[in-house]
């Protein structure tokens, strides 16, 4: 249940879906859902259209400065609806932790500043391996002589080889996540609820299961 102050941030990342209006309203929703009861107070409201990419990307969120300043004046929260709405990036996510403004997210409210972290370190390998595999499939996929035209990316199939270092490499990157799980004790049914609740996908961009995260132990060298 919500309660103190809060200043809501919602955030699509191209013009096209700001147009539409489609994921503005989406996060709204969210956002309701989570004031939904309690004794709080929406003491501003701010939207921005933007992409979002670099190393600058604060600086090219205006909006996202001046709801820091309205948490500041204020004493309150940051909502917003997703933490990937906010940032695929470590460097940017830990940088507004560092501001000193509380914030929380819809979809993630118990989450802690450690839990939120973890997550962008997932988010934004994610994003380098959807980059990094799609670049690799057309590569090997115009040495195979492939025309790609409009429907050629039908005609790209996964590697095995290629898949199985990718899983590796992921699961060596979720190896400190799983550590702490285990040094917090939980089993590993609680490790699949937590992994979900914080919005950790799994490598193919789903939810986990407990089968899941047993492939993904037993790839870790040692195993966890």
């Amino acid at each position: 249940m919500a309660n103190g102050k809060f200043v809501s941030y919602i955030r699509v990342s191209t013009a096209r879906q700001g147009a539409s209006g489609l994921g503005l309203e989406a996060q709204q929703a969210a956002v309701a859902r989570y004031l939904n009861g309690g004794a709080w107070e929406l003491v501003g409201e701010f939207r921005e259209v933007e992409t979002g990419k670099g190393a600058d990307a604060l600086a090219k969120r205006p909006q996202l400065r001046a709801a820091l300043d309205a948490c500041r004046k204020h004493g309150a929260t940051l909502l917003i609806a997703k933490l990937d709405r906010l940032a695929r990036n470590v460097h940017f996510v830990s940088g507004l932790l560092e501001t000193g403004v509380e914030f929380v997210a819809a979809d993630m409210p118990q989450a802690n500043k450690t839990m939120l972290q973890m997550h962008s370190v997932m988010a934004e390998w994610e994003r380098d391996q959807i980059s990094a595999r799609t670049k690799a499939a057309l590569a090997a996929a115009k040495t195979r002589g492939v025309v790609l035209g409009a429907a050629g990316a039908n005609n790209l199939r996964p590697n095995i080889e290629d898949r199985q270092r990718a899983a590796d490499a992921f699961a060596a990157k979720l190896a400190g996540v799983i550590q702490g799980f285990k040094a917090a004790g939980l089993t590993q049914r609680r490790m699949v609820e937590q992994l979900n609740q914080l919005g950790i996908k799994t490598a193919r961009g789903g939810e986990w299961s407990l089968v899941q995260l047993q492939r993904t132990m037993r790839r870790l060298v040692p195993p966890v």
